[in-house]
């Protein structure tokens, strides 16, 4: 089998795969799987791994359809989203951590440990990344930035999704380098939040002044 061959002569081809679908579950799972299956069933991507091509299914493809259409509704209301997105730490490390191990383990059960942990952890930073945005963005009174927020991570899933089957090496940096800005970003806006919270804003922001020594004009 092609696959089989593929895997003889570079099983890390393989393994970012995994950790693509990995990525996008992290972010949403029922997205992710839908997407998945949809993209199989149109011929966006060749014939899913055996043990991952479940999720081309139409009644799991529609399933998750459902659920992600919830999910969708419900991130748009303020402090309702961010009290779903915290309760998801629980399910998307997990579940993109199984989803991982489907796409290795139809080639080599030996590849399923690395996929397990790496793409759990994997997920687990991007949904910890995306949580700590959606703090920030559901601290808006209005649904309108919780609707971009959706769009946009729906986007991000299906490039990731379907692209990694194409060029995994490159998908997988690219999303990782994205992984790496949200990071830096939500961590910009935490050491912010907690100026504010602290009260020493105004202070912090006197410092940036620079001082006009005397007698010189402006």
């Amino acid at each position: 089998m092609e696959s089989a061959r593929l895997f003889v002569v570079n099983p890390f081809v393989d393994l970012a795969q995994a950790l693509g679908v990995a990525y996008a579950a992290g972010i949403n799972v029922p997205a992710t799987i839908a997407i998945l299956g949809l993209a199989e069933r149109q011929g966006w991507i060749a014939h899913l791994p055996a043990g991952l091509d479940v999720v081309a299914n139409p009644w799991i493809i529609g399933l998750a359809a459902a659920i992600y259409a919830v999910e969708f509704m419900v991130t748009l209301v303020p402090g309702v989203a961010s009290i779903w997105e915290t309760i998801q730490i629980f399910v998307r490390p997990v579940a993109a951590a199984v989803l991982a191990a489907a796409a290795v383990y139809h080639l080599d059960p030996k590849l399923t440990v690395p996929a397990v942990l790496l793409g759990g952890g994997l997920a687990a930073t991007t949904h910890g990344a995306k949580l700590g945005l959606r703090y920030a963005v559901d601290a808006s009174p209005e649904p309108f930035t919780n609707a971009i927020a959706n769009i946009a991570e729906l986007g991000t899933i299906a490039s990731v999704a379907v692209a990694v089957w194409h060029h995994p090496y490159l998908t997988l940096s690219l999303a990782l380098a994205l992984l790496i800005v949200l990071i830096l970003v939500v961590r910009r806006i935490v050491r912010t939040l907690r100026r504010l919270l602290a009260g020493d804003w105004y202070a912090a922001a006197a410092k940036e002044v620079v001082p006009i020594a005397p007698g010189k004009p402006l």
